[in-house]
């Protein structure tokens, strides 16, 4: 892809991501071009939750809502459950991108974070719950069911219709959409549909098969997400090695599927990851779930935090085009800003 080909080189070299100097991420992550424009209203909020206040960032296309009320996404970004916030592009840009495009009201979830591991470069302060205690999981699942439940407890107050609440993420936002989902459809309240971008849902990355062993090794060696860099992330959560009285908290390794709604999984060409949104994708259609699977091409693990990217935009047209009646090709109405 010509767009990361132009900066390859400032990634090789290095073994894994977490050698790379913060100068060089930032060069690598830089904008292709400039953010979309929309017309929206945003406003910051709180939602109560078990654990205490979730902060939520509310996105609104200005103008009187329909009839009925608009669709509505619940929307969380990734971060390998540990970084991330509602400024990061995965967030911001995406919320913004989908409620200008699909005339829909996005609430992006600022979940409460969970201590950094020193393996993964641990630097930032402990995260506690209310109790004091670590942040593990349950809560990030906990803080984002609790913001799903209120949306849908009172649409009229951010016009939306109560039929038409999706739920949706990337990443560990991509888990915690699917843990949620999942509580949802135990006790009988699936959402209208569930979006997962480049999901990582089991505790260990299932086999890859030998073509996407191809691609992923196509990608640099530093863009790669090696094992112990998931286990890593596995111990960010639950605060030790997953056991199997862990099955619980990894949406791949749900006893049952059924009930599920309508999804969408998207997964990366070239990310390992790959292999769980697929291995997903095929036990949601094994128990009858509407399932739409998109691979994006010539792309590595986290494409949505690249302001400008063509293949951002394109993600967002087709998780657009499921959310609304305006969308997905269509951006008449979208100019860069200057």
């Amino acid at each position: 892809m010509p767009e990361l080909d132009a900066r390859r080189h400032l990634v090789e070299g290095f073994a894994d991501f977490t050698q790379i100097p913060e100068a060089v991420v930032a060069r690598w992550k830089a904008p292709f071009g400039p953010p979309e424009d929309w017309d929206l209203t945003v406003v910051d909020q709180v939602v109560p939750g078990p654990h205490g206040p979730v902060p939520v960032r509310v996105y609104t296309p200005v103008g009187p809502s329909p009839d009925g009320g608009r669709a509505c996404l619940v929307w969380m970004h990734g971060g390998a459950f540990a970084w991330g916030d509602l400024d990061m592009a995965e967030a911001h840009e995406v919320a913004r991108g989908l409620a200008g495009r699909a005339d829909a009201v996005v609430v992006s979830v600022d979940y409460r974070l969970c201590p950094v591991m020193p393996e993964l470069g641990g630097t930032v302060g402990d995260r506690v719950d209310e109790r004091g205690e670590p942040v593990r999981f349950p809560v990030p699942q906990d803080d984002c069911r609790a913001v799903l439940d209120a949306v849908r407890a009172d649409p009229a107050r951010l016009g939306v219709d109560a039929a038409r609440v999706a739920i949706g993420g990337a990443s560990a936002g991509a888990f915690l959409a699917a843990a949620v989902t999942l509580r949802t459809v135990e006790d009988g309240r699936a959402p209208w549909q569930t979006f997962l971008v480049y999901p990582m849902l089991h505790a260990r990355v299932p086999e890859l098969g030998g073509e996407l062993r191809a691609a992923v090794d196509s990608a640099p060696r530093a863009l790669q997400l090696p094992p112990w860099m998931v286990d890593a992330t596995n111990r960010t959560v639950l605060g030790h090695e997953p056991k199997q009285s862990d099955d619980e908290a990894f949406p791949g390794l749900a006893a049952r599927l059924e009930g599920f709604p309508a999804t969408y999984v998207e997964n990366a060409e070239c990310d390992a990851f790959r292999a769980s949104g697929e291995h997903f994708s095929t036990r949601l259609r094994a128990a009858g779930v509407d399932v739409v699977e998109v691979t994006r091409a010539g792309v590595p693990h986290g494409h949505l935090d690249w302001v400008g990217f063509a293949s951002a935009r394109d993600t967002l047209d087709a998780l657009a085009g499921r959310l609304g009646a305006h969308a997905a090709a269509d951006r008449q109405h979208s100019t860069p800003q200057t």
